[in-house]
Protein backbone atom coordinates (compact mmCIF):
# COMPACT_ATOMS: atom_id res chain seq x y z
CA UNK A 1 0.00 0.00 0.00
CA UNK A 2 1.68 3.37 -1.04
CA UNK A 3 0.78 6.85 0.49
CA UNK A 4 0.65 10.05 -1.01
CA UNK A 5 1.27 13.34 1.00
CA UNK A 6 -0.15 15.84 -0.48
CA UNK A 7 0.48 19.63 0.14
CA UNK A 8 -2.45 22.00 -1.22
CA UNK A 9 -1.23 24.04 -4.13
CA UNK A 10 -1.42 27.36 -1.77
CA UNK A 11 0.82 25.81 1.27
CA UNK A 12 4.19 27.76 0.15
CA UNK A 13 2.71 31.05 -0.50
CA UNK A 14 0.25 30.83 2.59
CA UNK A 15 3.51 29.65 4.59
CA UNK A 16 5.28 32.58 3.26
CA UNK A 17 2.43 34.94 4.05
CA UNK A 18 1.96 33.65 8.03
CA UNK A 19 5.84 34.43 8.47
CA UNK A 20 5.58 37.48 7.06
CA UNK A 21 2.71 37.97 9.01
CA UNK A 22 4.38 36.92 12.37
CA UNK A 23 7.13 38.97 11.54
CA UNK A 24 5.16 42.12 10.72
CA UNK A 25 3.04 41.87 13.91
CA UNK A 26 6.00 41.22 15.66
CA UNK A 27 7.45 44.72 14.63
CA UNK A 28 4.16 46.30 15.67
CA UNK A 29 4.07 44.56 19.40
CA UNK A 30 8.00 45.70 20.39
CA UNK A 31 6.72 49.23 18.49
CA UNK A 32 3.89 49.67 20.80
CA UNK A 33 6.22 47.77 23.84
CA UNK A 34 8.66 50.52 23.33
CA UNK A 35 5.99 53.25 23.28
CA UNK A 36 4.53 51.89 26.16
CA UNK A 37 7.83 51.50 27.96
CA UNK A 38 8.62 55.64 27.29
CA UNK A 39 5.01 56.30 28.38
CA UNK A 40 5.06 55.18 31.69
CA UNK A 41 8.77 56.22 32.18
CA UNK A 42 7.71 59.79 30.95
CA UNK A 43 4.54 60.20 33.40
CA UNK A 44 6.18 58.90 36.52
CA UNK A 45 8.16 60.71 38.64
CA UNK A 46 11.58 60.00 38.16
CA UNK A 47 13.46 58.75 35.83
CA UNK A 48 12.68 54.69 35.55
CA UNK A 49 15.30 53.49 33.69
CA UNK A 50 17.89 55.32 35.53
CA UNK A 51 16.34 53.87 38.85
CA UNK A 52 15.74 50.65 37.35
CA UNK A 53 19.76 50.45 36.41
CA UNK A 54 20.68 51.78 39.61
CA UNK A 55 18.84 48.40 41.22
CA UNK A 56 16.28 50.24 43.59
CA UNK A 57 13.45 48.02 44.01
CA UNK A 58 10.49 49.24 43.97
CA UNK A 59 11.25 50.95 40.48
CA UNK A 60 11.95 47.55 39.28
CA UNK A 61 8.27 46.62 40.68
CA UNK A 62 6.61 48.94 39.08
CA UNK A 63 8.33 49.21 35.60
CA UNK A 64 7.86 45.95 35.76
CA UNK A 65 4.36 45.68 36.27
CA UNK A 66 3.77 48.55 33.92
CA UNK A 67 5.77 46.67 31.05
CA UNK A 68 3.56 43.65 31.60
CA UNK A 69 0.15 45.78 31.71
CA UNK A 70 1.22 47.38 28.39
CA UNK A 71 2.01 43.71 27.10
CA UNK A 72 -1.73 42.54 27.78
CA UNK A 73 -2.84 45.85 26.28
CA UNK A 74 -0.73 44.76 22.97
CA UNK A 75 -1.24 41.06 22.83
CA UNK A 76 -5.28 41.66 23.01
CA UNK A 77 -4.38 44.38 20.38
CA UNK A 78 -3.15 42.23 18.36
CA UNK A 79 -5.46 39.07 19.26
CA UNK A 80 -8.26 41.01 18.07
CA UNK A 81 -6.92 42.65 15.29
CA UNK A 82 -9.04 42.19 11.50
CA UNK A 83 -8.28 39.40 9.79
CA UNK A 84 -6.61 40.72 6.60
CA UNK A 85 -2.91 41.53 7.31
CA UNK A 86 -2.60 45.08 5.91
CA UNK A 87 -6.51 45.78 8.10
CA UNK A 88 -5.28 43.42 11.10
CA UNK A 89 -1.88 45.65 11.53
CA UNK A 90 -3.39 49.05 11.19
CA UNK A 91 -5.85 48.19 13.94
CA UNK A 92 -3.16 46.08 15.85
CA UNK A 93 -1.28 50.24 15.66
CA UNK A 94 -4.65 52.01 16.67
CA UNK A 95 -5.60 50.06 19.24
CA UNK A 96 -2.36 49.22 21.00
CA UNK A 97 -1.48 52.95 21.17
CA UNK A 98 -4.49 54.09 21.94
CA UNK A 99 -4.67 51.19 24.93
CA UNK A 100 -1.17 52.56 26.23
CA UNK A 101 -2.82 55.98 26.60
CA UNK A 102 -5.69 55.07 28.42
CA UNK A 103 -3.85 52.56 30.67
CA UNK A 104 -1.56 55.81 31.88
CA UNK A 105 -3.84 58.17 32.09
CA UNK A 106 -5.61 55.27 34.21
CA UNK A 107 -3.02 54.74 36.57
CA UNK A 108 -1.97 58.56 37.26
CA UNK A 109 -5.41 58.82 37.93
CA UNK A 110 -5.63 55.85 40.41
CA UNK A 111 -2.60 57.29 41.99
CA UNK A 112 -3.67 60.47 42.50
CA UNK A 113 -7.01 59.70 43.72
CA UNK A 114 -5.05 56.90 46.53
CA UNK A 115 -2.43 59.94 47.63
CA UNK A 116 0.72 57.34 46.67
CA UNK A 117 3.63 59.74 46.66
CA UNK A 118 5.49 57.83 43.61
CA UNK A 119 8.41 59.41 43.54
CA UNK A 120 9.26 58.82 47.23
CA UNK A 121 8.26 55.28 46.70
CA UNK A 122 10.28 54.50 43.76
CA UNK A 123 13.63 56.37 44.68
CA UNK A 124 13.28 54.12 48.07
CA UNK A 125 16.33 52.19 48.61
CA UNK A 126 14.94 49.72 50.23
CA UNK A 127 11.28 47.77 49.62
CA UNK A 128 8.06 49.87 50.11
CA UNK A 129 4.92 47.83 50.23
CA UNK A 130 3.15 50.96 48.19
CA UNK A 131 5.08 49.38 45.36
CA UNK A 132 3.08 46.13 45.49
CA UNK A 133 -0.05 48.67 45.35
CA UNK A 134 1.77 50.63 42.52
CA UNK A 135 2.26 47.49 40.65
CA UNK A 136 -1.20 45.89 41.16
CA UNK A 137 -2.88 49.15 39.80
CA UNK A 138 -0.82 48.80 36.60
CA UNK A 139 -1.59 45.17 36.12
CA UNK A 140 -5.47 45.41 37.21
CA UNK A 141 -5.87 48.80 34.54
CA UNK A 142 -3.54 46.79 32.22
CA UNK A 143 -6.18 44.01 32.28
CA UNK A 144 -9.17 46.40 32.30
CA UNK A 145 -7.94 48.26 29.38
CA UNK A 146 -6.68 45.25 27.45
CA UNK A 147 -10.35 43.56 27.71
CA UNK A 148 -11.81 46.37 26.87
CA UNK A 149 -10.36 46.46 23.82
CA UNK A 150 -11.56 43.15 22.48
Amino acid sequence: MTYTLALAETFGSDLVRGIGAILLYGVIGLLLMLVGFYAIDWTTPGKLSDLVRRGLPNAVIVTASGMLSMAFIVVVAIFNSASDLTEGLITSLVYGLLGIIVQVLAVRLLEWSTRIDVRGTIESEVFAPASIVVAAAHLALGLVVAVSIS
